[in-house]
């Protein structure tokens, strides 16, 4: 009996210094860290949308990026996540640089690591004309509609410059659906840096809560939910959620599934 008592003790006592030492495995296996989906039972004040990809279809400048580097459309993920991780490097140092010449700068970049000769005229000239005369997707304009005519106040909330998105929005026939045009050039830091969000927040005079984010990057909705927004997640080929962030209110296939959803909120 005593014996028994002295391992009950000893099992308690290396119990209680796990929990101390290391308290997230003291009694659980488990690995998830994530909560799961979200139900929202209630609208939004404010439907931000992201643009590139979102609502506006890259295939044209991808198609052009893909000549400029000798043919080589495998090139076009890593020269995407370049421009991406050269405009986290630039809001880490606190500096800014259009977002186009930024992609123009990665460009060079993945030229250079590829033995390809490429100016940087040339590659200021493979980004900046097609990126402003990128067509909707498809179901995009009736979307919009859609949601307008259901009440919503939408805002587009780009990475893109002011001038160049009002440019996308007129080329695309965009600009009509949108209430108001955010750009982080008037913050001088890129999404999904935490800040921007806030700054988007307030602008439109309204909580974090209040806020949806509609977009088709996996990290432009993690920064979003990180910032105590909401989200939808467009799934567009090619498009992931990350998985160390929470999952958004809704994910669908294209804008029309996900405006179904918002329409149906009371």
């Amino acid at each position: 009996m005593k014996k028994e008592l002295n391992k009950r003790r000893d099992f308690i006592k290396k119990a209680a210094l796990a929990s101390i030492i290391a308290p997230h495995l003291a009694f659980s296996t488990s690995t998830d860290n994530t909560k799961p989906n979200n139900i929202i039972t209630t609208r939004p004040k404010v439907l931000f949308f992201d643009v590139n990809e979102t609502l506006l279809d890259l295939t044209a400048m991808k198609d052009n990026v893909g000549k400029i580097l000798g043919g080589r459309k495998d090139l076009l993920p890593l020269w995407f996540t370049t421009m991406l991780q050269y405009s986290l490097v630039s809001t880490v140092g606190n500096q800014y640089n259009d977002f186009g010449i930024i992609g123009a700068a990665a460009l060079q970049m993945v030229a250079a690591n590829n033995d390809i000769t490429l100016s940087e005229a040339d590659a200021k000239e493979a980004i900046l004309g097609p990126i402003r005369s990128l067509p909707a997707h498809t179901e995009v304009k009736a979307s919009l509609q859609k949601l307008k005519d259901a009440g919503y106040k939408l805002v587009s909330f780009t990475n893109s410059s002011n001038k160049g998105v009002e440019t996308q929005f007129k080329n695309s026939g965009l600009l009509e659906y949108f209430d108001e045009r955010l750009s982080v050039e008037d913050i001088g830091k890129f999404k999904p840096h935490t800040d921007t969000y806030i700054w988007a927040a307030r602008k439109m005079k309204i909580k974090p809560e209040e806020c949806l984010l509609v977009a088709a990057h996996g990290w432009d909705i993690a920064g979003a939910l990180w910032a105590n927004w909401r989200g939808a997640f467009i799934s567009r080929p090619g498009a992931q959620l990350y998985p160390l962030a929470d999952k958004p209110d809704i994910v669908a296939s294209n804008l029309a599934l996900i405006t179904e959803q918002l329409i149906a909120l009371k």
